[in-house]
């Protein structure tokens, strides 16, 4: 069920002498959870960054000490400031009832097929992930969202667009259904408040909007 597995070697070294692994082509962990006192770990460098690689933050893996399996997801990954390389990694082991809250990314899908995007206009995302909770089994390792249906500059995607897997809920009870995840745009208008902001490509195209809202009402008024 779980196809990504690391195994890990009891450590002794703790502290500054950690380094030591390191030099030697190990990155030390710690496995928390669970009824567990904190185990001390460690495992090959190459064969760890790999499994962080493809497993991120959310989906479960099989780690694998003196000999027996335990079911976990990676809580924290600490990366070497100078040489950018994993310095040290914390597990948190769990059980395949338990319910997983996790951060997954929103993958826009039918990009370039939407009349919108056929038309000229821009399709922007402005939400990249979201959290959800579920059993392990039931994590899905993205959220998917059609742009397919767009087809006006009035037109966006909302979180409650989205179409949750079976077993899996918004991790936030109280979650904000109204909140857009990706919104359609003139060409003219991206350029606005591009220039606008003094070429800051992540300028917030709504403030621009209510700038221009706000020069047009003025000038009503001296007109008056």
């Amino acid at each position: 069920m779980y196809d990504l597995s690391l195994k890990l070697q009891r450590r002794i070294l703790q502290g500054k002498k950690v380094a030591k692994l390191r030099k030697e082509g190990f990155i030390p962990s710690t496995v928390y959870g669970g009824q567990l006192d904190p185990i001390l770990t460690q495992s090959l460098a190459v064969e760890t960054a790999k499994l962080v690689k493809a497993a991120g933050r959310h989906t479960p893996i099989n780690l694998i000490i003196d000999g027996k399996k335990k079911l976990a997801i990676i809580k924290n990954v600490e990366i070497n400031p100078v040489r950018h390389d994993i310095s040290h990694i914390s597990f948190h082991a769990i059980k395949q009832t338990d319910v997983i809250i996790a951060e997954v990314p929103i993958v826009l899908v039918g990009k370039g097929e939407s009349e919108a995007e056929k038309a000229g206009l821009i399709v922007l995302q402005a939400i990249e992930k979201i959290e959800i909770k579920a059993k392990p089994a039931d994590l899905p390792e993205s959220i998917e969202l059609s742009i397919v249906n767009l087809t006006t500059d009035d037109d966006k995607l909302t979180v409650g667009d989205i179409d949750l897997p079976d077993g899996v809920e918004f991790a936030d009870a109280d979650q904000d259904l109204e909140l857009a995840i990706a919104s359609v745009y003139e060409p003219s208008a991206l350029q606005a408040a591009n220039e606008a902001s003094g070429g800051d490509e992540n300028a917030n195209i709504e403030d621009v909007e209510i700038e221009s809202d706000i020069e047009e009402s003025a000038n009503e008024s001296q007109s008056r």
